[in-house]
This record gives structure tokens, sequence and C-alpha cells, in this order.
């Protein structure tokens, strides 16, 4: 209750409206993939916000 979504989110639902939930799944499963993959192979830091990650 209460909390900011995540940019995360606010992508995937965004993008559902554009192109419809199903598509937009897909989309985010893949957007997720791609991020644990870099974290994985080259040690990446992932920030959900976007002030932690400038900081």
């Amino acid at each position: 209750k209460g909390q900011r979504w995540s940019p995360l989110k606010a992508w995937g639902t965004r993008l559902a409206r554009r192109i419809g939930s199903k598509k937009a799944r897909v989309a985010i499963a893949r957007k997720i993939a791609v991020i644990l993959r870099c974290i994985w192979t080259d040690g990446t830091e992932f920030w959900w916000t976007k002030e932690t990650a400038t900081a």
C-alpha cells in the first residue's frame, strides 16, 4: 500500500497498454533475462531505482 512502482513495472504496464498483455509479458521476461545474464557473466550490479544507480 502506497509503494511506488519500479521503473521496470511502469515500463511493462505502458507496454501492455500499447501491444497487449501477452506480448508484454514476453518482453518483460526477456528484459529480466538480459539483466540477469549481465549480472551473472560480468558481475554488473543492478538497481531497481534510478536514484540508487546514479548515486
